[in-house]
């Protein structure tokens, strides 16, 4: 058995069974791929695949349990390179995140700026998607960290700290009549057309579940995954905007103006996934405590040991 057919067996299921993807990524053939893959069978005495043909079908029954532990088998082998490089050079490296928009725009910027400016040799690569995409990116090992609102709580290989709670604005135009609306309710809100998040990002969920609280249908027109987009065709007039309150900056946001939704809405929880089985280096846990004060290298590795809850705080000061 070789770590070579590890990665070949494991390239074949990230590529959802297509070999011809599979060699592409790993550029290699894909009868090499194929011909590796049946000598583990061999090997192993067991079919790791069901075929149609040449064709890749699905994976059987003891295949699962192979390539779950064939993936924790190449984790094992990248944290004996990454404990190798800890001890060799503490302050360089690469750190990968993955996180959304919201995040990456309004959350992110003062940690990085601190983090860079204290780890210089590190090279800092952020990787934009929905919570779904940036989870798994984690859970595959192509990201070290995930930072994220929904769905991050869906994929169990991964350990959850939960960071800072934050709600929402509604964001209008200067001379709006909802500025006028005091108490502002959701069913004045339901009036106008809304420009919201999509689905699958930043706390949409409890946006939904605010209204049908009350029987209401919201008028949703227009998504985006883009805080800045979703301001811009407000300032168009198209309708009313609700957004992360981290998410409205006064100065840069003039024609616009926001009304605290706070009362209206659930708050939602900011969380960092980290995989379980990966080895997190000294600067990793200083990058966490740079962004969850709370959160300090002790805290973290008995999360990943026992998956202790840390409760979240609130929005920090930098995001407001």
């Amino acid at each position: 058995m070789r770590l070579q057919q590890l990665r070949y067996l494991r390239e074949i299921v990230n590529k959802n069974l297509n070999l011809s993807k599979a060699a592409e990524s790993l550029h290699t053939s894909q009868p090499g791929i194929s011909r590796q893959i049946q000598l583990l069978e061999e090997e192993l005495g067991v079919d790791i695949f069901v075929r149609n043909g040449k064709r890749i079908v699905k994976i059987t029954p003891p295949g699962e349990v192979i390539v779950e532990i064939a993936e924790k088998m190449l984790k094992d082998v990248e944290n004996l390179k990454q404990i190798s490089q800890e001890f060799s050079d503490k302050a360089s490296g690469t750190l990968i995140i993955a996180t959304t928009h919201t995040q990456a725009r309004y959350a992110l910027p003062p940690v990085i700026k601190r983090f860079t400016e204290k780890y210089p040799k590190v090279k800092l690569i952020l990787r934009q998607g929905n919570p779904t995409q940036i989870s798994t990116l984690v859970s595959s090992g192509e990201a070290d960290l995930a930072i994220a609102t929904e769905a991050i709580e869906l994929f169990r290989e991964l350990v959850m700290l939960p960071c800072y709670q934050w709600n929402r604005s509604i964001i209008v135009t200067p001379k709006h009549p909802l500025l006028k609306q005091h108490p502002l309710t959701l069913e004045a809100i339901a009036q106008y057309p809304i420009i919201t998040y999509d689905f699958a990002f930043t706390g949409r969920s409890k946006i939904n579940q605010a209204f049908a609280s009350k029987g209401l249908t919201p008028n949703v027109v227009l998504t985006a995954i883009d805080a800045d987009v979703i301001k811009t065709y407000v300032e168009l007039g198209l309708g009313i905007g609700i957004l992360a309150k981290m998410a409205f900056d006064t100065h840069r946001d003039k024609h616009l103006r926001a009304i605290d939704a706070s009362h209206l809405f659930e708050p939602s929880t900011t969380r960092i996934g980290i995989s379980r089985n990966s080895y997190i280096r000294s600067y990793i846990y200083d990058f966490i405590e740079m962004f969850a004060p709370h959160l300090d290298e002790a805290t973290v590795k008995a999360a990943m040991k026992n998956q202790l809850i840390t409760p979240a705080q609130d929005t920090p000061q930098t995001t407001k």
